[in-house]
This record gives C-alpha cells, sequence and structure tokens, in this order.
C-alpha cells in the first residue's frame, strides 16, 4: 500500500501556521510530509510563499515522518546551495529526507533578473543540477562549467546515507528522460491510463519509487469546496506551458480571470468525505505507487486533517 503524505503548500499559509498542520497530520494519521517551494505564489489570493528550506528544519524536527521536497536547482538556487541544504537536512534527520528536483518555473526564477529559458535547455541545466548535486553529496570536490558554473566546492557535512534525488515531470517524454538519472519520480495525478504511462516510461521494469501528487477541495459542503477552490486555485487550471513561463502573481491573475467558478467545480475535484477521497486516490493504489501526496487546496486544513483522523 501506498503512504499517504500531508502537502504543506507554502503557497497558501504562513511557514509557522504549516508546522502546526503537520504536527496535527502526523497524530491523524498521515504517513510523511511533502512540501511545495515557491518564491511567489499563483494567486495574490493564496497570499504566501515561505523559504521551504528554514520551514524544513522546523517542521522535522517537531515530527517523526518522512519528508520531501520539491525544488528546481539552477537559476534561484545555486546546485551547490541545494546540495549542502539537503546534506545537513539529511545529516541531522536521516532516512527522512527526499529532495525532487524540477526544471522550475518562471514565476520563481525570474527574480534573478536572467532570461527564461527553453523546456529543452532547462532539462539540460536540470541534468547538470543533479549531477553535480550528487556528486557533492559524495563527497567529491566539483568543478564544471555549462548552464551553471562551479567552482572547487566541497561539503564538508555529509549525511551517513545520501537523500534519493527524484525527478519532478508531468508528461511521460520527461518521465522517460528521468530514468537515466533519477532515483524515483514526483508526477501529478491523471485518470488511471495516462499516470501508468509515465510510470512505465520512467520505471522501465525497475522497482524504482514512484511519489503521485493529486490535488482537491475537501469540505463537508459541495458548495463551500468549489468556492474554495474557485478563491485559491482557479489560476493552476491554466494550461501547463503557462503555469511555466508567466513571470509574476499578477501575470496568473490576470490571465484566469475568465475562468469560471463552473469551469473550477468541473476541472478541480471536489470532495465531501474521507471515504470518497480513498475511492478516488484507489487506482493510484492499483499501480504500486509508493506514496499519494494529498493536497487539500481549502484554506481550513484544520477540518480536513480531523476527518482523516477519524477515518
Amino acid at each position: 500500500m501506498a503512504m499517504l503524505a500531508y502537502h504543506a503548500s507554502h503557497e497558501q499559509f504562513a511557514p509557522s501556521h504549516l508546522v502546526k498542520m503537520v504536527i496535527e497530520a502526523e497524530k491523524a494519521g498521515f504517513e510523511a510530509i511533502h512540501s511545495s517551494d515557491h518564491f511567489h505564489p499563483w494567486s495574490k489570493n493564496q497570499g504566501h510563499s515561505g523559504f521551504s528550506f528554514s520551514w524544513l528544519g522546523a517542521a522535522m524536527q517537531a515530527t517523526t515522518l518522512p519528508f520531501s521536497v520539491i525544488c528546481a536547482p539552477g537559476q534561484r538556487y545555486h546546485p551547490a546551495i541545494v546540495a549542502q541544504a539537503a546534506a545537513t537536512l539529511s545529516e541531522m534527520f536521516p532516512g527522512r529526507f527526499t529532495l525532487e528536483l524540477g526544471s522550475g518555473e518562471a514565476l520563481n526564477e525570474l527574480i534573478t533578473g536572467k532570461s527564461w529559458p527553453a523546456k529543452r535547455i532547462r532539462n539540460d541545466r536540470l541534468l547538470e543540477c543533479a549531477t553535480i548535486i550528487r556528486r557533492l553529496l559524495n563527497g567529491e570536490q566539483v568543478t564544471y562549467h555549462g548552464h551553471v558554473d562551479i567552482k572547487e566546492a566541497k561539503l564538508y557535512t555529509l549525511p551517513e546515507k545520501q537523500p534519493a534525488l527524484f525527478c519532478a515531470a508531468i508528461s511521460e517524454q520527461t518521465s522517460d528522460w528521468a530514468h537515466s538519472w533519477a532515483d524515483g519520480l514526483i508526477t501529478t495525478g491523471g485518470d488511471k491510463e495516462s499516470t501508468q504511462k509515465k510510470i512505465s516510461a520512467f520505471r522501465k521494469g525497475s522497482d524504482k519509487q514512484i511519489f503521485i501528487q493529486v490535488s482537491f477541495c475537501f469540505a463537508n459542503d459541495r458548495e463551500e469546496a468549489i468556492d474554495e477552490a474557485y478563491h485559491q486555485w482557479r489560476s493552476n487550471l491554466l494550461p501547463s506551458e503557462k503555469l511555466s513561463d508567466l513571470g509574476s502573481t499578477e501575470q496568473f491573475d490576470d490571465a484566469a480571470k475568465d475562468i469560471s467558478r463552473d469551469e473550477v467545480a468541473e476541472k478541480v475535484k471536489i470532495i465531501t468525505s474521507v471515504p470518497e477521497l480513498m475511492d478516488w486516490i484507489a487506482p493510484y493504489q492499483e499501480l504500486k505507487v509508493d506514496r499519494v501526496i494529498l493536497h487539500n487546496i481549502h484554506r481550513k486544513q484544520e477540518g480536513f486533517i480531523e476527518a482523516f483522523r477519524r477515518k
């Protein structure tokens, strides 16, 4: 059975509140925690953007669960700093940390003042960064010049066991590409057939780990859940290329202004009970994934966590 993970959404909540929520999530029976990593939220309505690596130290100290975080090295983050952060967390919390690497979104990366590369170049840069991070975690001194530059870098504090390096991918093509270098894959949920294709493209008969993240809006009242989804998540219904390439929170809000409440109700999964949630995610259990990450986009997380506890 896949572990069920609670998603800590830094775009929606203050870091101090999220520490409280992961403590309650552990008490409620969640088996893992997943953290987002943003510099800007997707909408002003979301209204937050805490620094994940600062938060992780506090949250992991306050709980005993395994954690994972998704981040994009290469532009906003130099890979040496990502490696140092991963090594530090893994040294303090042995065996509890997984690092998920993605090619990034302009929303977060354009703060550097540099141009936004095409997807092919971002993937090339991601592979360079993943290789650098792995070499640093192996204790090597690294010098490299390419899409990123690094000179004579060496980590002096290393964990006894390296954290797993996952690739974040939403397409079958990227999943296939990631097989050669990633220890595992994190991807988004969808219909069973398309999800299976991504899993098969990545695993290629191996037993590499798969994490699936699903987003939904949970409330006892369906209309309340739709209202919350419309307020918090309509900008996330934009096409994937816009999600990657729009450069500011204001651009996201402007691009999403014509998305209707009815469209949100159709495209965002609305959940009104935990049994309904369990039935919805059952196909992922059949696909033998290792972790299903549950992201309730409602601003009132306490009700969902309590309902999960009573399941």
